[in-house]
């Protein structure tokens, strides 16, 4: 059943503590739905827009970043854990920015810029800090701005628990490494990410569903979001 004990405090202190063994899971490819699908695909829905700017909420070691850094694209990155900023400040080549900065401090105006697209990739994890965060997304925004947001699919990831929002344990099964206790996570129903957008002022600009092949269940969803005038 879905567990009202969780907190948004409980997810940051456990990627402080699993920082760099997640940064190896990343390095070697370790996740096979990140390596055959979704990476690719969050790339995809990003270079769909053209965006002459991005901020990466969530950036962890820098992946995705560094991606679009390499294209020439002015890149900020953000992170609340410092280890993970560390790491991708070293790894940064001719990316523009990185900033240890939580989410609420987002939403408390610490972050000044504006950008045209903003992404967070797996990165919208709590359920405070992320209700926060979406409503301050116009406002990092430039006119004609997007916010697009990949995360576990929830037809999928509900499992056989209730399909209603709530708090979930969360695990390490699957990936290789010597993790500390797993962040717990906010599920949130198709209809709840849904509204998330609707209600702070994004209308809906494209859903994506990845999948390895046609027979597939989605590896993931992706929704895209733009400044409604």
């Amino acid at each position: 059943m879905p567990n009202s004990e969780f907190s948004d405090d409980q997810v940051l202190a456990s990627w402080h503590k699993n920082a760099h063994e997640w940064t190896k899971v990343v390095d070697k490819a370790a996740i096979p739905s990140r390596r055959l699908v979704t990476d690719a695909a969050i790339v995809s829905a990003i270079i769909a827009y053209q965006p002459a700017t991005i901020l990466d909420i969530g950036c962890g070691e820098g992946w995705l970043s560094r991606v679009f850094a390499q294209q020439g694209i002015p890149v900020c990155g953000v992170d609340g854990v410092k280890d993970l900023v560390n790491i991708a400040r070293a790894r940064a080549g001719s990316c523009d920015s990185y900033r240890q900065l939580q989410y609420e401090e987002i939403c408390a105006e610490k972050l000044e810029q504006q950008f045209a697209l903003i992404v967070c990739n797996f990165s919208l994890i709590g359920k405070e800090s992320v209700e926060q965060l979406f409503g301050r997304a116009r406002e990092l925004l430039l006119d004609g701005g997007h916010f697009v947001v990949q995360t576990l699919h929830p037809h999928w990831a509900c499992a056989e628990q209730p399909y209603r929002d709530g708090w979930r344990p969360g695990s390490w099964d699957g990936i290789e490494g010597n993790f500390a206790e797993a962040a717990p996570w906010y599920f949130r129903t198709l209809e709840s990410w849904v509204q998330l957008f609707n209600n702070s002022g994004l209308a809906i600009d494209a859903i994506h569903e990845p999948k390895a092949d046609p027979l597939s269940p989605p590896s993931s969803l992706i929704i895209c979001g733009k400044i409604v005038a």
